[in-house]
C-alpha cells in the first residue's frame, strides 16, 4: 500500500455513494455515470379520443349551472335560505287568494293572474337582486370569465346562456304562483275556459316580466364585480322608478290629467308592463282610477318594451366584448 493511500482512504473509495449525489455532475462539467440516468419514465399520458361535445353542450351546461345557482341548488345550505324563503313568500299568498275565493264561493278570483305578479314586485325585486349578481358579478370578481371564453365557448354564448338562465329563473319565480292560483280556481270549479285563458295570458305576462327585468338586472350586475354594489343597484333600479312613477300618476289623476297617467307609465319597467297587461292581456289596470291605455299609447308601450329588451341585451353583449375580461 502506498504511503499516501491510508486504510481510511481505501474505505472511503469503496463506500456506496449517498442518495442524491450519485447522479450529480462533477464541478468541472463532465458527466458521471450513476443509477437513474438514461431511464425513461412512462407516466401514462395519452391523447383524448372521446367525443367533442362542442359549443352547444357548453351553452346548455352553463345555462343549467346558472339556473340551479339562482335557487342555491348545488351550493351550500346557507345559499339556499334566501331564495327558498322568497319563493315561499311569493307563493303562499297565491294559495291564500284561492282559499278566500273558495270560502267566499265567488265566481272569480279576487285578484287576477298578472295583477298578482305586479303586487309581488317588491319580493320579486329582492329575489332578482340576489340572483343576478350571483350569475354575473362573481365571475368578474374571481376572474373566471377568461376560462369560459376559451374554446369552444365564445363571449356571445356566455351572455346568451347566462341571460336565458336568469330569465328562466325569474319566470319560474313568477309563474309558479300563477299556476297555484289556476289549480285552485279549477278546484273551486270556476269557469274552466275563462280561467284557462286568463292563466295563459298571465303566463305570457310572466315571460315578458322576466325578460325585461332580467335584462336590466343582468346588465347592472355585469358592471361591477362587487356583489353588494350589484344588489343595491338592482333594487334601486327595479323598485324606485315604479313607486316614483306611480306617485306621479296619482298626482296627474287628481289634477284631472288622465291622459298624462298613461304616458307617464312608460317611464318605469313595472308601470310599462302594467299598461301592457291591461291593454293586451286582459288584465285590470293598476293605474290610478283604473285608467286604461288608448290605442296610440298601447302601441308606444309595445315599441318601448321591444326597444328596452334590445337595448339592454346589446349593452350586455358590449360589456363582455371588452378586452381583459
Amino acid at each position: 500500500m502506498s504511503p499516501d493511500r491510508t486504510p481510511a482512504h481505501a474505505a472511503q473509495a469503496h463506500a456506496p455513494a449517498s442518495p442524491g449525489r450519485a447522479d450529480r455532475a462533477p464541478a468541472g462539467g463532465g458527466s458521471r455515470p450513476g443509477r437513474g440516468q438514461d431511464v425513461i419514465h412512462n407516466i401514462g399520458y395519452r391523447g383524448y379520443e372521446g367525443p367533442r361535445l362542442g359549443r352547444s353542450y357548453a351553452r346548455r351546461a352553463l345555462f343549467s349551472q346558472t339556473l340551479r345557482g339562482a335557487y342555491g341548488l348545488g351550493r351550500s345550505a346557507k345559499s339556499k335560505v334566501l331564495p327558498m324563503l322568497l319563493f315561499a313568500a311569493v307563493s303562499v299568498p297565491a294559495a291564500i287568494v284561492v282559499a278566500v275565493s273558495v270560502v267566499a264561493k265567488s265566481d272569480d278570483l279576487p285578484v287576477g293572474y298578472s295583477e298578482y305578479v305586479l303586487m309581488m314586485q317588491p319580493l320579486i325585486g329582492i329575489y332578482l337582486a340576489a340572483a343576478a349578481p350571483q350569475a354575473f358579478s362573481l365571475d368578474l370578481r374571481f376572474k373566471t370569465t377568461p376560462l369560459y371564453f376559451s374554446r369552444p365557448m365564445e363571449r356571445g354564448d356566455y351572455v346568451a346562456a347566462k341571460f336565458a338562465a336568469l330569465s328562466a329563473a325569474l319566470f319560474v319565480f313568477t309563474a309558479v304562483p300563477v299556476l297555484i292560483m289556476y289549480a285552485g280556481a279549477l278546484l273551486a270549479k270556476l269557469g274552466f275556459a275563462d280561467q284557462t285563458g286568463a292563466a295563459a295570458q298571465g303566463l305570457v305576462f310572466c315571460a315578458l316580466f322576466a325578460l325585461l327585468h332580467a335584462a336590466i338586472a343582468a346588465w347592472i350586475a355585469a358592471l361591477t364585480p362587487r356583489r353588494g354594489f350589484g344588489i343595491a343597484a338592482i333594487i334601486v333600479a327595479v323598485t324606485v322608478p315604479f313607486f316614483l312613477i306611480t306617485a306621479l300618476q296619482g298626482i296627474a289623476w287628481t289634477s284631472d290629467s288622465s291622459q298624462a297617467v298613461g304616458w307617464l307609465g312608460v317611464a318605469s319597467p313595472g308601470t310599462l308592463l302594467d299598461g301592457i297587461q291591461s291593454r293586451f292581456l286582459g288584465g285590470t289596470s293598476q293605474f290610478p282610477g283604473g285608467q286604461d291605455l288608448t290605442g296610440a299609447q298601447g302601441a308606444v308601450y309595445l315599441v318601448v318594451l321591444a326597444a328596452l329588451l334590445v337595448c339592454f341585451y346589446a349593452l350586455l353583449q358590449r360589456r363582455y366584448r371588452k378586452a381583459g375580461l
